[in-house]
């Protein structure tokens, strides 16, 4: 059920969302050299690697890091960056990894490949089991601000609580929480 709820949902907002995400790609286009998406290594279900789409909000001589392990992030930026970042439609692209079932709605944010920390955790815990998600039960108990251990204890308790449920009070409060700019770091 959740798969075929991913698939649909993620099929709509893409259609819903294609006028949106085309002005966004235009402006990211005639205000930044580069692509217009920005294609990160990521660890999926049982810590197999996935190309993740986003929108692009950094320049292309960033760092392959964290935005949180940058010393000055603002100073990589793209004009469109800030906003994208804080209004989170830099997450959009994921739609697409969401309809072809390498992401669900809900589930563990996907690590970066070299987060070598959370994904030892998240193995511990037997979180790495699950498909990571556009948000999760971390995302919406403190999103950037939380340490790696709370994080992976939060993805384990989500792993524990899992349902379709869940999920909707999930998807429910992530949406209230990037209406008012909630958790945003960076």
């Amino acid at each position: 059920m959740k798969r075929a709820f991913d698939f649909v949902l993620s099929t709509i907002l893409l259609f819903m969302l294609l006028i949106p995400m085309l002005l966004i790609a235009t402006v990211i286009r005639t205000t930044s050299t580069g692509p217009i998406l920005f294609w990160s290594d990521r660890v999926g279900q049982y810590n197999k690697l996935f190309r993740m789409p986003k929108f692009r909000t950094m320049r292309l001589d960033t760092p392959n890091v964290a935005t949180h392990l940058l010393e000055n992030p603002s100073q990589y930026r793209t004009v469109l960056g800030s906003f994208l970042r804080k209004s989170s439609l830099d997450e959009l692209p994921q739609l697409i990894s969401i309809m072809i079932g390498n992401m669900s709605f809900v589930g563990p944010r996907p690590a970066l490949f070299n987060q070598h920390d959370l994904i030892k955790l998240r193995t511990q815990y037997g979180v790495h089991r699950l498909i990571p998600g556009l948000t999760g039960w971390a995302q919406i108990n403190g999103r950037d601000e939380l340490p790696i251990a709370e994080k992976s204890r939060f993805d384990h308790e989500y792993l524990q609580l899992q349902t379709f449920w869940f999920d909707l009070k999930i998807l429910w409060k992530t949406f209230l929480k990037v209406l008012i700019k909630d958790g945003v770091s960076h």
